[in-house]
């Protein structure tokens, strides 16, 4: 058995499989390769749900362990987009420091990780050996003017979902009564625009979706939804016409692993995940899928609590993950799923990150 670290760091000339993680799961070579060439991109990707140890992380760089280091590598991903979404009390201040927290973070640890503030930054870390942290907010609350949108561009954030729950930009997935984008919203979505921060419409109502992408003048994207039309029961999952109207202005969507967004059966499985997978690229075309997990490396069935009011990370009511899903392997699941599904190696690439790293490129390149 070779170990993951020696894998994905030398070239291969026995061209079998290899059991990773200590587990009884093996890969093929070809599926190692992809992984390990690829700039792994999860649109939603956190860190660690354990919101206590996290805290502990951003206030003392240090306890951050060797061990914690290597598991983040060995998952295969490249860059993470850790964001949650504050909801309830001073979202502005919650917001200021959670940004200012993952600055501390990433200061603390220059040879591990990358604050990504542009595209080079994307392939920069795969080249350095390093992880890129994308960091956003799952809800624009924290924009109390449209001049705040620049105050936290300044600090390091490059993506913001637009609505958690309803605000004053528009509707949440939850809302009853969607009135759609608001005026204000049309102004918060011109000034992300115009300063190079991505738009995510995750969690906007279905009126919002489609007013948020008809308003933006770059690709809007959604980091981690599913399609209604395989679970027609979720609001939260984004209907036909809304991931083509987001294709259409060059979006991607990243698909979740989150049990009740994926599947209702009794069993649900990685194979529930390709298939929304595949959904998406028979509507819309493969350029326009990705991987936006809304998992750590441990699943959501472990009891963690939320960090103050951040609302990703609570105590589980009901089942999350998936069947037969170690989480901390999922990127070599889902590159081992495609091949699997006959989906080329250039395909592969994209779905892995590709997709992501060329909006991204269109939404973060300003005129200036």
């Amino acid at each position: 058995m070779a170990s993951t670290a020696c894998l994905l760091g030398a070239p291969f000339v026995n061209r079998g499989r290899f059991s990773l993680f200590a587990s009884e799961a093996e890969y093929s070579t070809q599926t190692i390769d992809l992984v390990r060439e690829s700039v792994v991109i999860d649109m939603l990707g956190l860190l660690t749900l354990d919101y206590k140890k996290l805290a502990s992380w951003r206030t003392k760089p240090s306890g951050f362990r060797p061990a914690e280091l290597q598991r983040l590598k060995d998952s295969g991903i490249t860059i993470f987009h850790p964001a949650v979404g504050y909801t309830g009390g001073n979202i502005y201040e919650e917001s200021l420091k959670d940004i200012t927290g993952w600055n501390i973070f990433i200061a603390g640890h220059p040879d591990e990780f990358l604050r990504v503030d542009t595209v080079a930054d994307l392939t920069a870390a795969k080249n350095l050996g390093k992880m890129g942290i994308i960091i956003g907010q799952q809800n624009s609350e924290h924009f109390r003017t449209v001049d705040d949108v620049d105050r936290f561009y300044a600090m390091g954030q490059r993506v913001s979902q637009l609505t958690y729950e309803p605000n004053r930009i528009g509707g949440g997935s939850t809302d009853p009564h969607d009135g759609g984008l608001t005026s204000y919203g049309s102004e918060i979505v011109g000034r992300m625009n115009a300063l190079g921060m991505a738009v995510d419409i995750s969690h906007c109502a279905d009126k919002t979706t489609l007013d948020a992408i008809a308003a933006s003048e770059k690709p809007v994207l959604v980091t981690h939804s599913n399609c209604r039309a395989l679970m027609k029961s979720s609001a939260r999952c984004k209907t036909d016409a809304a991931i083509q109207k987001m294709a259409d202005k060059g979006g991607v969507m990243g698909i979740t692993m989150v049990r009740f967004f994926v599947g209702t059966a009794d069993r649900v499985t990685m194979e529930n995940v390709l298939d929304h997978i595949d959904h998406v690229v028979q509507l819309a075309g493969v350029e326009h899928v990705g991987i936006g997990t809304d998992v750590d490396l441990d699943g959501r069935d472990h009891g963690t609590r939320p960090l103050g009011s951040a609302a990703a990370g609570s105590a589980p009511a009901r089942k999350n993950d998936l069947d037969g899903v170690a989480y901390q392997k999922k990127i070599f699941d889902v590159a081992e799923g495609l091949r699997r599904r006959k989906y080329s190696r250039d395909d592969i690439k994209l779905i892995l990150g590709g997709n992501f790293q060329r909006a991204l490129d269109e939404i973060w390149t300003t005129g200036a």
